[in-house]
């Protein structure tokens, strides 16, 4: 679906904020989630103070910032098959860029070798603890990790994250740590987890380390490409979106953004929509990171 109507050129956004539980103290007070680029109207990011699902239409993917001071609970998300047949609307494969981590902090992603369904119900059902079913893997800055639909997954306590999704709310709930203050979604959570060995090392997560430290391709799906970008000081580069708009999430540095007549300063820590399909003129004014996802 081509999103190249309604308001077209650079469009700054202001995050949609998540207050959470666990959430941290880098995107504000117990924030735990800032929904960067976002077009799903129980979120949406804003331009000008306009929900960004108002002026622009539906875009295939979701940006957000994530921070934890406590574990977030043990999840899936179906497949597009599923998703539409049983919730309608599509599923959800997520990436993970980690921008920062705290000492022994790390993340819970897929099964370990010899768990069944059988096992997971059983944790479950007598309040053990399910974390000891799955894979821990510490992380550290420019850690990357792609989270396929139907992977069980946690973030744990202490990280600080980029995630790059397709639009979709859809994530049923396997296990909260025995808090006992949420529902779980235990008979479509065992419908969509993939049990298979294959789909559970580490190398099905296509895991990458120190990618904040060079221009990179990180991951293409068919709903978004996502990239990371490292300028030196006046680098410049013009590009010209295509089958979708461009989200620029600038991480360090400033960044001049010009298409068609109109420029826009991007500071540290803000995003921007490119919703139109003009030549985009990118200039570092000075050593910069930078996301973008098309």
């Amino acid at each position: 679906m081509s999103s190249y109507t309604k308001i077209e050129g650079l469009l700054p956004m202001t995050p949609h904020q998540v207050l959470k539980v666990w959430g941290g103290e880098r995107l504000g007070q117990s924030i735990g989630e800032t929904w960067e680029i976002s077009t799903l109207p129980e979120g949406p990011s804003l331009f000008e103070r306009t929900p960004l699902h108002q002026i622009c239409e539906e875009l295939s993917y979701l940006v957000k910032y994530i921070d934890t001071k406590d574990n977030l609970s043990v999840q899936v998300h179906p497949n597009d098959d599923y998703a539409l047949r049983v919730e309608g609307q599509k599923g959800k494969t997520e990436c993970w860029l980690i921008l920062e981590s705290e000492k022994d902090a790390g993340i819970y992603l897929g099964l370990k070798p010899g768990v069944d369904e059988e096992k997971l119900h059983e944790y479950i059902a007598d309040k053990k603890d399910v974390s000891k079913l799955l894979n821990f893997i510490p992380v550290e800055r420019g850690d990357f990790f792609v989270v396929p639909a139907g992977t069980i997954h946690a973030i744990g306590k202490g990280v600080f994250l980029a995630e790059v999704q397709q639009s979709s709310g859809v994530t049923y709930r396997v296990w909260d740590w025995n808090r006992g203050n949420r529902a779980l979604h235990m008979k479509k959570a065992m419908e969509v987890i993939e049990f298979s060995p294959e789909k559970n090392e580490l190398s099905y997560f296509k895991h990458q380390k120190n990618v904040l430290d060079q221009s990179a391709l990180l991951y293409e799906h068919r709903d978004f490409c996502f990239s990371n970008f490292v300028w030196e000081k006046g680098e410049q580069k013009s590009i010209t979106p295509k089958e979708r708009p461009l989200g620029i999430i600038l991480l360090e540095g400033n960044l001049t953004l010009s298409q068609k007549g109109s420029t826009h300063e991007l500071s540290q820590g803000e995003s921007l929509l490119v919703n139109k399909k003009e030549a985009l003129i990118m200039k570092a004014s000075e050593d910069s990171k930078f996301l973008i996802i098309s």
